[in-house]
């Protein structure tokens, strides 16, 4: 039970556990085609309804002519900015084994593609500009390393469980050439906060090597944090195209796409609405979870006019309900609260996913230290009162009671309503 007795706010032991809103960027050669990354090659996925099936050859084609020439990655880094993002991602290598980076380890990158300039370090340059965290994405697999072995049609259909197994010295010639592709991430593009891995479902657990592999990226850089994707390790968890009914133990994120594709698919047009963006926001915050929302740049750099349609109506919202969100605490209890709620010092902040019909109630906090209820933009105070048990109302001095607030349908937010409640310390 939160009851904000003499609670001050406990950040967590580093910035990601607060951070509360990322962006995610699935770009890469087969967005110039609007093709999915990476999946199409082996005939599509279950989990993407919209994802295409074409040749390996025709898939792997692409990358011949890759010449993103709008590519500003200063742009995106403005608009993560005023979304109010404190980290940002991107796919520095996806399943498809295209680089976007200039690597000394294999010819199959950006730097053989007529763009040639280092994709990933101009990002990594435009987002610590703006002061945001930076991450890299990197996928474990590689359907066209030769010695992974690559994918070809032979293997198709793409079954789970049943992947062509390397030779023990295919396996020791990828090994170096995935640990010296990640050792070039992390000692030529300045600091690293973030890598996000990928892939590890198509081999044991052992076959990567991770504990060899996180002790690596250790050395080359201690305060860098993994996801739960590398095998037995990992900093935090990771929970895709879902909110969990449950947050879980540790610090936690929710990667989510804005239609049902991770890369640019004009195929695809089941967009989600701002509300329902904005409410998982809500939910995730709440639940003292890290909200990782995804673009899918096209193949001409520039990020499509639905994306960022949607992303301009969150920003609009977040403008006015930042302080709700990033930098902030779980909440109440759901018993106490019926809805999400977020904590920041001595002022709570209730989330209204739904219409009121006239009042919500706050239970179990110490009604005699409430020092103010107002609905955050507004400047607006609200009626409120306060009720309790009468024996502690009588005997105890920090009764623990409940709250009822009036919310008056003029301060009814059309996506979502924040409610803030002081509280004396």
């Amino acid at each position: 039970m939160r009851t904000f007795e003499n609670e001050p706010m406990t950040l967590g032991n580093n910035w990601f556990d607060t951070a509360r809103l990322g962006l995610f960027v699935h770009w890469g050669h087969s967005s110039q085609s609007g093709y999915e990354l990476s999946w199409p090659l082996v005939g599509g996925v279950f989990s993407l309804p919209y994802c295409q099936n074409v040749t390996v050859d025709e898939y792997h084609r692409t990358a011949q002519t890759f010449n993103p020439i709008q590519y500003n990655p200063q742009s995106w880094a403005r608009l993560a900015k005023r979304l109010g993002m404190q980290y940002v991602i991107l796919t520095a290598k996806h399943h498809d084994g295209f680089s976007l980076f200039h690597t000394q380890q294999s010819d199959f990158s950006i730097a053989n593609a007529p763009y040639e300039k280092d994709i990933v370090r101009e990002f990594l340059e435009a987002m610590r500009a703006e002061g945001l965290r930076v991450g890299l994405y990197f996928s474990l697999i590689d359907w066209h390393h030769p010695d992974y072995p690559a994918f070809t049609e032979a293997d198709k259909p793409y079954q789970f469980g049943k992947f062509r197994q390397p030779t023990s010295s295919q396996w020791e010639r990828y090994l170096e050439f995935m640990f010296g592709q990640i050792r070039e991430l992390l000692t030529d593009y300045g600091q690293i906060d973030l890598l996000w891995f990928d892939g590890g479902w198509e081999r044991s657990p052992e076959q990567w090597r991770p504990q060899a592999l996180q002790e690596m990226i250790r050395s080359l850089q201690p305060d860098l944090l993994i996801n739960d994707r590398l095998p037995g390790f990992g900093d935090f968890d990771t929970c895709e195209q879902f909110i969990p009914p449950q947050p879980p133990e540790r610090t936690w994120e929710a990667c989510l796409t804005l239609n049902e594709s991770w890369g640019y698919n004009p195929t695809d047009s089941q967009f989600k609405s701002p509300r329902q963006l904005i409410h998982t926001l809500c939910e995730i915050a709440g639940k003292g979870g890290n909200l990782l929302l995804n673009v899918s740049p096209m193949g001409n750099g520039q990020i499509q006019s639905e994306q960022m349609k949607l992303l301009q109506e969150i920003e609009e919202w977040l403008t006015v309900h930042h302080q709700s969100i990033v930098g902030t605490t779980a909440g109440l209890e759901p018993w106490q609260f019926y809805g999400p709620s977020t904590q920041r010092g001595n002022r709570f902040y209730l989330f209204l996913l739904m219409k009121p019909y006239d009042s919500v109630t706050v239970r179990a906090i110490p009604i005699k230290r409430i020092q103010g209820v107002s609905v955050m933009g507004e400047g607006q105070p609200l009626k409120y009162s306060t009720r309790c048990a009468i024996v502690d109302s009588l005997l105890n001095p920090e009764p623990l009671g409940e709250l009822t607030i009036q919310v008056p349908e003029q301060f009814i937010n059309p996506y979502a309503t924040v409610i803030a409640v002081d509280v004396m310390p």
